[in-house]
């Protein structure tokens, strides 16, 4: 007899047992190994990013092979809000997503039915065949779906925050992940992530999330900024990521090996 096993929780399942804000690391090398590392080092949920990442299906795949046996939460970030795309993930087994560039209410409802069998959306049905439901191993699986999968949109440019309570009112619809990045180049402050504007329409966001009964999430690298998003109701923070961890870490070990004016040797390990 084959084993029945059951679905993994999902972000929304981790929020809702939350008794504080969640901690994420963003993964964006495509290495299987790197996310491993990551999901061992105390996060709450782990960002694979399949939108400015050199991800596929196949990587995507591996990552949360090799994440499986960590007590953190897989998200995805597919590249474009499209149906074709999003079922593809879901057959891998991803049960959390986060879709990009979502600006008004009826994109979000678009990006819900991407993520739910009919009738309550128009995901193609393969579960024999795909990792989502364990190859038919997850009892019931068709019916028990919507139940495993949490759906977030990201509001990252001005217009999605000028929309945010149509886009939070969205039924079926977990919440949102809000893009401070996206969100300053769209208001012509790019690279100005701590404009006040910026910060306004973040304000704006997760406060119009929680009045919702919606899940709030950010990004926010800089702890100070992150810690502020919190206070505000923020519920689960992106703060940092793999490749610009290793970067900065790589840069500060090289310098202090260079000799510097004063002759001085780097400190031993």
């Amino acid at each position: 007899m084959p084993f029945r096993v059951e679905p993994d929780p999902s972000l929304k399942d981790a929020l809702m047992d939350a008794d504080h804000a969640l901690s994420g690391v963003w993964v964006c090398s495509g290495s299987p190994l790197v996310a491993e590392i990551c999901a061992g080092a105390g996060f709450d949920w782990l960002f694979i990013d399949g939108e400015h990442s050199p991800n596929d299906l196949g990587s995507i795949l591996a990552q949360l092979q090799a994440v499986r046996g960590y007590p953190v939460v897989p998200v995805v970030r597919p590249p474009v809000n499209d149906p074709v795309i999003i079922k593809q993930f879901l057959d891998l087994g991803v049960q959390s997503l986060i879709i990009p560039m979502v600006n008004d209410a009826q994109q979000a409802a678009n990006a819900v039915a991407a993520c739910h069998y009919p009738p309550l959306g128009v995901r193609g049905v393969g579960s024999a065949l795909a990792r989502s439901a364990r190859w038919n191993r997850i009892p019931d699986y068709l019916n028990r779906a919507a139940e495993t999968i949490t759906v977030m949109v990201q509001i990252e440019s001005a217009e999605a925050v000028e929309n945010v309570e149509e886009i939070v009112a969205t039924e079926g619809l977990d919440g949102v992940f809000i893009g401070p990045s996206d969100l300053a180049a769209s208001m012509g402050v790019i690279g100005q992530q701590n404009h006040p504007e910026v910060v306004a329409g973040v304000m704006k966001s997760i406060a119009a999330a929680r009045a919702a009964g919606k899940y709030a999430g950010v990004n926010a690298f800089d702890a100070a900024t992150a810690r502020k998003y919190i206070e505000a109701g923020a519920q689960y923070v992106g703060v940092g990521a793999d490749v610009a961890l290793l970067a900065r870490s790589t840069e500060a070990l090289a310098a202090s090996y260079r000799a510097d004016a004063s002759g001085e040797t780097p400190d031993s390990y």
